[in-house]
This record gives C-alpha cells, sequence and structure tokens, in this order.
C-alpha cells in the first residue's frame, strides 16, 4: 500500500468522496453533515493524502485540516477518512490515519480533532480513533454540541528538541 498526498478532484477520488458524502447524508440529518466534497478539500489549510494499491487501485483516504487558532496553539482537525468498500478490513484506514498524525507531529500540533457520527453506523470509526488514542471531547473549531456528532480529539506531546 502506498499512501501519498494526492488531490482530491482526480476522477477516482471524486468517486469516493461522493460515495462517503451520499453515506453521511443517509445516515445524519443535512446539518449534522460535516463531510467535505472534492472542492472544499483542495484549500490550502488543507493536506489531503490516498492510500493505493501498487497498481494504483484507490484504497482510501484522509485528510489534515489546521484549525484557525494562534499559532502557539497549532491543532488539526480530520477530515474525510474514508476506505473504499472492496478495501475494508486491510488495515487502511489505520495506516492513513499514522500518515495523517504523523503529519501533525511534523507539524508539531499540539493536538488533533475529529468529529464523526454518533449514529450506529459510525462505531467502527469511533472504534478505529479510540484505538489509536483518540477520547470523546466536547466541540471544538466552529462546531456546536449536537446529538449527532461525536467529536474525539488525541493530545500529541510536545516533541523533543531532536525531533524538530
Amino acid at each position: 500500500m502506498n499512501i501519498a498526498p494526492d488531490s482530491p478532484s482526480r476522477d477516482d477520488v471524486r468517486r469516493l468522496l461522493d460515495e462517503h458524502l451520499t453515506d453521511m447524508f443517509a445516515t445524519s440529518p443535512p446539518e449534522s453533515v460535516h463531510a467535505l466534497d472534492h472542492s472544499a478539500l483542495l484549500a490550502p489549510s488543507i493536506t489531503f493524502w490516498t492510500a493505493r494499491d501498487d497498481d494504483g487501485t484507490l484504497l482510501g483516504c484522509g485528510a489534515l485540516s489546521e484549525l484557525p487558532l494562534p499559532a502557539e496553539t497549532r491543532q488539526g482537525e480530520i477530515k474525510s477518512m474514508r476506505t473504499a468498500a472492496d478495501a475494508r478490513g486491510r488495515g487502511v484506514a489505520s495506516a492513513v490515519l499514522e500518515t495523517v498524525l504523523a503529519e501533525a507531529r511534523r507539524r508539531a500540533y499540539s493536538r488533533v480533532s475529529l468529529e464523526t457520527g454518533a449514529q450506529d453506523y459510525f462505531v467502527p470509526a469511533r472504534r478505529l480513533y479510540a484505538q489509536h488514542g483518540f477520547v470523546v471531547c466536547g466541540p471544538f473549531g466552529d462546531y456546536t454540541a449536537d446529538p449527532h456528532s461525536v467529536f474525539m480529539t488525541l493530545e500529541l506531546p510536545e516533541p523533543r528538541p531532536a525531533e524538530r
């Protein structure tokens, strides 16, 4: 599996993101859907990755958005985590998440947070994030309390001088 920065406007990625949005609107009320479409993922504050097989087949994607906070409290938000249906159970989501978190550490973020759904459909996502150390928290950034949302965060240790 190869994970690398990519464009959310590539045809296969757009199809995966469209599928993601369709599922989000099928499981959550419209006002509780915070998933981004391919054009929103092109914002300069967002880094987007895809996971692909050696033959180039798209397996999944994920993004890291820098939250607009003061420089001394640099934080990121995980966005658009999605695994292609035929690639589920192969560790794609964990590999993409590890890539996203490595970049957050490289950027010296103090924490990384995310919003996911509260419905049963999102249990595997919440389990994945919990396995990587995320804990439930309150709303962050521009989010507000929503019974259809679960907010999670991961505190990142301050890098030691040799790691900077």
